[in-house]
């Protein structure tokens, strides 16, 4: 996304040339966020919020069935329903963190001199002075939403986000220490970031990078939080040569299934209008998504094994994963190669990487989420020139657009580390992180929640 440059000090800092990733529904709702901006013509398009409202729990879907269930299928069955329980619960969280001070952060009034390329102030605290009357801009001019309804689609993506994180520590991290760290890191790492890719006046914003749902904010951020994560906590006990395979593929199936869907409210929700640009990033979900659903199949068949059950969704996730910057920035058929050079680099992460450096993220947060964010936000630079189907200008530098969304991710790489490290640390002292070996052994169903998914 960026070409990453040096961290000044005080306000203009961090280097404004390296930081990119602005989705393309983020990129006017910054500009949305004060009620005294808004065009007086304006005027709110029922189409539009209908649409929007609709998205809005297309993601919430996401959450709640959708990643619990897929990642709690890939746990063993004596910690389903603790891993079930963390992201329903760090959801739940997050939303109210979001109400309090996580939008003001993010989308709230600037505050002085440089520091509003990072962050907002808290004029919004607790959402101040947003009524049912407040409006927010779409990419539009004089075509907005209701302010609540960004609010709340806003809202989805800091949930998630804090939820996929968790995947890479599950059955062996404590429930308290997990909201501590949901807390922490949403303060520090998501808002800031959300801030700098999807305000107007932050600085990946500025810098033009491209990410039109946050793959940024969510895929990278998430994915190597949960890499960070995993090597703070440890690895867990008998890993890695005691088998713990997934006790339910039928549930991640499931899941699969309800990410997918969910998933074009992530992406077509994003355009912020019921549009074409919200019909081509719904058709790259839908081929992007299958393409990376059968090349991770395909890589499995070409490492000489069985295409599993587990790839395939493993693959869809992937290219989902990929896609998500590129959804509006790229034409079908460059998404279909996104997503299937996403999903074989992902495979080769998840199969090939890991074993070899030995780090325990036990779900592929990281592999898949981190990795695939890569992949996609990288190669959106190159899918969305017009040359290839994309929606570039007739004079698009494809090189000068390389450089910026390599600075962006690369930046983003360190803030989501070293904010992790801090939060994973306040946590500790603060909770533990770790449950006893004992409570580790007997599973986190019993030990953190007193009940069992089964009987």
């Amino acid at each position: 996304m960026k070409h990453l440059t040096r961290v000044a000090s005080g306000a203009t800092g961090l280097g404004i040339a390296l930081f990119a990733a602005l989705p393309a529904w983020a990129q006017d709702a910054a500009a949305l966020q004060s009620p005294a901006s808004a065009a007086p013509a304006a005027t709110v398009n029922k189409g539009d919020t209908a649409w929007m409202m609709t998205a809005t729990v297309l993601v919430m879907m996401m959450i709640l069935p959708g990643l619990a269930l897929f990642y709690g299928g890939l746990t063993r069955a004596k910690n389903m329903l603790a891993t079930m329980t963390q992201i329903g619960a760090a959801a739940c969280l997050a939303m109210l963190i979001w109400v309090m001070y996580g939008y003001s952060l993010a989308f709230g009034p600037d505050v002085s001199g440089g520091a509003s390329n990072f962050i907002a102030g808290l004029g919004k605290a607790f959402l101040k002075g947003v009524t049912p009357a407040s409006q927010a801009a779409t990419f539009t001019a004089g075509v907005e939403i209701p302010e609540y309804v960004f609010i709340c689609f806003q809202m989805t993506f800091a949930a998630i986000t804090a939820a996929l994180v968790l995947g890479s520590v599950v059955e062996r991290m404590k429930f308290s220490a997990v909201m501590a760290f949901v807390a922490v890191w949403l303060t520090i790492v998501y808002f800031p970031v959300a801030h700098m890719v999807w305000a107007a006046s932050g600085l990946f914003f500025k810098a033009g990078a491209l990410d039109f749902a946050g793959g940024t904010v969510v895929h990278i951020n998430a994915g190597v939080s949960a890499l960070v994560a995993s090597l703070i906590l440890g690895k867990r006990m008998g890993y890695p040569t005691t088998p713990m395979p997934p006790h339910s593929l039928t549930l991640t199936g499931v899941g699969t299934g309800l990410l997918w869907v969910g998933w074009f409210g992530f992406n077509a929700g994003s355009a912020l209008e019921a549009n074409g640009s919200a019909g081509l990033a719904m058709i790259n979900t839908f081929v992007a998504t299958a393409s990376g659903g059968l090349f991770w199949m395909l890589a499995e068949r070409l490492a000489g094994h069985k295409g599993s059950a587990l790839g395939f969704c493993s693959g869809i996730v992937a290219g989902l994963v990929a896609v998500t910057p590129a959804a509006g920035n790229s034409g079908p058929f460059g998404a279909i190669v996104l997503g299937a050079i996403a999903s074989v680099v992902c495979f080769y992460a998840v199969s090939v990487l890991k074993p070899k450096l030995g780090y325990d993220d036990a779900l592929d947060a990281f592999g898949v989420h981190g990795i695939g964010g890569m992949v996609g936000a990288i190669g959106t630079a190159v899918v969305y020139a017009p040359s290839l189907g994309g929606p570039g200008a007739a004079d698009y530098d494809m090189g000068a657009k390389l450089l910026v969304q390599l600075g962006a991710v690369g930046t983003t790489i360190v803030w989501a580390a070293i904010g992790t490290v801090i939060a994973m640390y306040v946590a500790k002292a603060i909770t533990g992180l770790r449950v006893s070996q004992e409570v580790e052994q007997e599973g986190l169903d019993l030990g953190e929640h007193g009940e069992r998914a089964y009987n």
